[in-house]
């Protein structure tokens, strides 16, 4: 048995580091003018109410009632919309409490892209297209265990990645970005037991990390010194670009760097 799961907020809303010039613009919705397009989404407008559509980077976008999804998809299928290319979710929980569910549909013979979109609140379902598109049925299940969307009338919804008795799902903006208590002991007491937890240590799900003062995990660079001998005071001096490179590049000082205040 492992230890219930204690859920930790939203893990995300603290990041590590932000960009504080960086401004998001939110793009341009334009209307249809594609004539191919635009017979496709009257048609799906004329049979499913409630849809909303519009351009966006040159490919149509269509909302409609999440409770409509399988109609409206068959419906664009029967229209040559024969191909689905993906199919996944958009974590909005934080900010508005929803999921965004897309497909992203493919017509070869009209050469046109077609990405329908539901949104759906936490813990609530979707109808599975699994018998539309066979390639839904991995992708619901790879949505299923990244973010917890259960899809209704799914052939075998469970999880793709993640073992079966995982806690969690680790896509959602929530999920903390190193893991949890849960993650840091899943291998070692699943393999050894709680037992052998003081001898193996928890595991390292950061790997990117590197601890300059670990003498025996890690290469020490700029610290060198035998393996498991005390750290020394003098540091090698860190370089970015070795020497005997391009001339278009120069050696960039680590103790020279300074933070702008505002962007030039």
């Amino acid at each position: 048995m492992f230890r219930p799961y204690t859920p930790k907020g939203d893990i995300q809303k603290k990041p590590y580091h932000s960009d504080r010039f960086y401004a998001p613009k939110e793009i341009a919705k334009e209307p249809i003018t594609d004539p191919l397009v635009k017979d496709d989404l009257a048609k799906l407008e004329a049979a499913i109410e409630g849809c909303n559509s519009f351009f966006m980077r040159n490919e149509a976008i269509v909302y409609v009632p999440a409770a409509k999804n399988k109609a409206a998809l068959t419906l664009l299928q029967s229209l040559g919309y024969t191909q689905l290319m993906e199919l996944s979710a958009v974590d909005y929980l934080a900010q508005r409490g929803e999921f965004e569910i897309f497909y992203e549909l493919l017509s070869v013979e009209k050469s046109r892209r077609l990405r329908l979109k539901v949104i759906i609140k936490e813990k609530e379902t979707v109808e599975s297209v699994a018998d539309l598109w066979r390639s839904a049925n991995w992708s619901e299940r790879e949505c299923y265990d990244m973010f917890g969307v259960i899809f209704n009338n799914h052939p075998h919804l469970c999880r793709i990645l993640m073992p079966n008795d995982w806690a969690g799902h680790p896509l959602l903006r929530s999920y903390p970005l190193q893991g949890d208590e849960f993650a840091r002991w899943y291998e070692v007491d699943k393999i050894y037991g709680k037992e052998f937890r003081d001898k193996i240590g928890p595991e390292n799900r950061d790997a990117g990390r590197i601890d300059r003062g670990d003498t025996k995990k890690f290469a020490r660079l700029g610290y060198e010194v035998a393996y498991g001998a005390e750290p020394k005071d003098e540091v090698t001096p860190i370089k970015y670009v070795e020497k005997r490179t391009p001339i278009l590049y120069d050696d960039f000082d680590p103790l020279k760097q300074k933070a702008l205040d505002k962007r030039k």
